[in-house]
C-alpha cells in the first residue's frame, strides 16, 4: 500500500457544527423508504393515462474494560502549571544543593528526520511540536500532532498516581544532553532528593522510535507515567472532538479497547492489564506505546476541556498517561494509521484503523480499491469508479430480475386499477381495504411480481454505501487524495457549489424517468420526484469520494436500465402478462 499522508482539504476549518454523516445517511435512506412505502395509502388512484415509461462507531471498556484488564476512578483534581517565570524566579531565589541541576533555560533542540519535525524544551523535558513531514492540517499548513494552545502539561510530561513529588518536575529546567548524529537526547534533573531521567531516541526513516523515563525519590524508583495531555492530531478540522480517542489493545480479549473522552467526563478512568499497546489517537493518526515483552500496562484517560488554536471555545479533548512499572521504556509509533507501516511494526498495530461493524465488507472493499489506485489507475478517485463500475456489474443479475419485475408491475396497472375503482370509496380503516390488499397481492403472485422490487437498487447499494463511508472516515490513505477538480476526496467539495451533489441529483431524475413504475398515480409520481432532492441536501456535505461512488453507480445503472429497455427482455416480460379484457379481467 503506497504511503501518501496527504493534506487536509483546501479550506479552512469551519465553525457550525452539523449532524454526523451517520445520522445524515439513516435519515436519507428512512426518507426513501418511508415515502415509497407510505405515500400509495395517502393518494388515491386516478383514471390512469396511457401507458409510457413514468418517472421513477463501542467502547468494550466504559465502565467494564475487556478480560484481563482492571478499571477505577481516580481524583480529578490537577492544579494548573505553573508560569514558566515563575519556576524559573524561585529557582534562582534559592541555593542549590549539592548535585542539583541548575534551573537555566537552554536552546530549543529540535530534531529532524525525513518523516518528523520535532521540538523540544529543558522545561520539563517535554515536546513542544511534533510535526509529520508528509501530512499537512486541513488548513494545508505542517500537521503538528501537540495542541500547543491547551494550556496543559506537554507531551511526554509525568503523570504521579500515587505519591507525587513536591517539586513539579514537569515545569523544572532539566540539563539537556543531544547525542552526536542528532537523533537522540537525554534529560536529566535533580534537586538533592528527586532525579528524574528521560532518553528518546530516533531513526530517520521511520515512525518508530524509543522513549524511556526513570524517576527516583531519595534513591527509590517512584512510580510515574508518562502523558500526551490536551488532544492529539489533525486538530484543524471542525469535528476534531469527534474522533478523539485514547486506546489499549487487551492480549487476552484480543481485541482492540477505546475510550472517548467522555469516558473519563465524570474523573481520570485507569484501566490495567496484559496489554500489547496503548495511546492516544484521532481517526487518522496514532500515538501508540508498545509493551516491548512486559506483561502489564496502566493507562489513564482524560477529558481535557481546553481550547485549540482554531477553536478558543473549550473542547472535549482526550488526554491519556501511560506506564508499565517503576520505569518506563517503549518503543512509541507516532504516525498515519496506515495499514501497510502498522503491520511491519507490529501485527496488532493494524487494529487501530477501525472500520468498525462494517469491518466485513469496509476492509476488502478498502483493500481493493487501494490495490486498482497502486496498481492500475494511481489515482484514488478513478479507483473509486472502477471498482463502483466492478460492483455493478456483479450486481447485475438480480438488478436485471428486479427491472422484469418492475416492468411486469407496469404491465398489470390496468388490473390493479379496475381493483383501486372497484374499492373507490373504501377508507383505510375499513375492513373492505384489507380485502382490495389480498386482491392485489393475489395479483402479484401470480405473475410472479415483487411489489417491494422498487426498494431493491437501494437495498443493493446500502451496504457498499456504508462501507465506502467507514473507508473514508478511517483510512488515512483517502485523506487528501484528489480527483479531477475535487481536492480531497475524505472531505466535501470546498467550492460554494457543489458540483457531484448537483450532477448526482440530475442523474437520479434521470434514472427516475428510465425506470418503469407499478403505479401511474400522478400525485405520488409527483411525491417521489422529490426523493432526488431530499437524497442531495443529506449528500451535500458528504465526503466527495462518497457522493463520487454513488453518482457513479447512478451512471452505471442507467447504462443497464437503458440496455434492459432497449432488448426483447422488457418486451417479454410485458406480454407474460397478457391484454386485458374488456370486463376488465384478463
Amino acid at each position: 500500500m503506497a504511503e501518501s499522508v496527504n493534506g487536509g482539504s483546501n479550506t479552512p476549518a469551519t465553525k457550525p457544527k452539523e449532524m454526523s454523516m451517520e445520522v445524515r445517511l439513516l435519515i436519507a435512506f428512512l426518507l426513501m423508504g418511508g415515502v415509497m412505502f407510505l405515500t400509495p395509502y395517502f393518494f388515491k388512484s386516478q383514471t390512469p393515462p396511457p401507458l409510457k415509461k413514468d418517472a421513477a462507531g463501542q467502547t468494550a471498556s466504559q465502565g467494564t474494560p475487556g478480560a484481563g484488564a482492571i478499571a477505577e476512578r481516580i481524583p480529578s483534581a490537577e492544579p494548573p502549571a505553573p508560569p514558566a517565570s515563575s519556576v524559573e524566579a524561585a529557582a534562582a531565589a534559592v541555593p542549590l544543593p549539592a548535585g542539583a541541576t541548575p534551573q537555566k533555560a537552554e536552546p530549543v533542540f529540535v530534531i529532524q528526520t525525513d518523516l518528523y519535525r520535532i521540538a523540544f524544551s529543558n522545561q520539563g523535558a517535554t515536546v513542544r511540536s511534533w510535526q509529520l513531514k508528509k501530512a499537512k492540517g486541513n488548513d494545508l499548513k505542517p500537521l503538528d500532532l501537540v495542541n500547543t494552545a491547551s494550556g496543559r502539561d506537554f507531551p511526554f510530561s509525568l503523570y504521579f498516581p500515587n505519591e507525587k513529588p513536591v517539586v513539579d518536575v514537569n515545569w523544572t529546567w532539566y540539563k539537556q544532553t543531544v547525542e552526536p548524529d542528532g537523533l537522540g537526547v537525554t534529560y536529566e534533573f535533580s534537586d538533592g532528593h528527586v532525579s528524574v531521567r528521560k532518553v528518546f531516541r530516533f531513526q530517520n526513516a521511520s515512525y518508530l522510535s524509543m522513549v524511556s523515563t526513570e524517576v527516583t525519590l531519595d534513591g527509590k524508583a517512584l512510580p510515574h507515567m508518562i502523558q500526551w495531555r490536551g488532544g492529539f492530531g489533525d486538530l484543524t478540522l471542525s469535528s476534531a472532538a469527534s474522533s478523539q480517542r485514547t486506546l489499549f489493545f487487551d492480549v487476552v480479549a484480543n481485541k482492540l479497547v477505546e475510550e472517548a473522552p467522555k469516558s473519563a467526563a465524570k474523573g481520570p478512568l485507569a484501566t490495567g492489564g496484559n496489554h500489547s499497546f496503548a495511546g492516544i489517537a484521532d481517526a487518522y493518526f496514532a500515538a501508540v506505546f508498545l509493551a516491548g515483552g512486559k506483561s502489564g500496562m496502566r493507562e489513564v484517560t482524560f477529558e481535557d476541556m481546553v481550547p485549540t488554536a482554531h477553536e478558543k471555545t473549550p473542547l472535549a479533548l482526550s488526554g491519556v498517561a501511560i506506564g508499565d512499572g517503576p520505569a518506563n521504556r517503549f518503543e512509541l509509533f507516532v504516525g498515519p494509521k496506515d495499514i501497510d507501516v502498522l503491520k511491519k511494526i507490529n501485527p496488532k498495530l493494524e487494529s487501530v484503523v477501525d472500520f468498525g461493524w462494517m469491518a466485513f465488507l469496509a476492509k476488502p472493499l478498502f483493500m481493493i480499491v487501494n490495490w486498482v489506485n497502486d496498481n492500475l489507475v494511481h489515482n484514488f478517485g478513478w479507483a473509486i469508479v472502477l471498482v463502483t463500475v466492478a460492483i455493478n456489474f456483479v450486481l447485475f443479475p438480480l438488478k436485471l430480475s428486479n427491472m422484469k419485475s418492475m416492468r411486469k408491475m407496469q404491465a398489470l396497472k390496468p388490473q390493479i386499477d379496475v381493483i383501486n375503482a372497484k374499492f373507490k370509496n373504501i377508507g383505510l380503516r375499513d375492513p373492505k381495504k384489507g380485502e382490495q390488499n389480498e386482491e392485489v397481492m393475489a395479483l402479484y403472485k401470480k405473475h410472479g411480481v415483487n411489489p417491494m422490487g422498487g426498494c431493491l437498487p437501494m437495498l443493493l447499494q446500502m451496504p457498499f454505501f456504508f462501507a465506502f463511508y467507514k473507508v473514508f472516515t478511517v483510512s488515512v490513505e483517502m485523506r487528501g487524495a484528489p480527483w479531477l477538480w475535487v481536492g480531497d476526496l475524505s472531505q466535501p467539495e470546498h467550492w460554494e457549489i457543489k458540483i457531484l451533489p448537483i450532477v448526482m441529483i440530475a442523474s437520479q431524475f434521470i434514472m427516475q424517468k428510465m425506470t418503469p413504475q407499478a403505479g401511474g398515480d400522478p400525485a405520488q409520481q409527483k411525491m417521489m420526484m422529490f426523493m432526488p432532492l431530499v437524497f442531495g441536501f443529506m449528500f451535500y456535505n458528504f465526503p466527495s469520494g462518497l457522493v463520487l461512488y454513488y453518482l457513479t453507480s447512478n451512471l452505471v445503472s442507467m447504462g443497464q436500465q437503458w440496455f434492459f429497455n432497449k432488448t426483447s427482455m422488457a418486451t417479454l416480460a410485458a406480454e407474460s402478462i397478457g391484454p386485458l379484457k374488456k370486463n376488465g379481467r384478463k
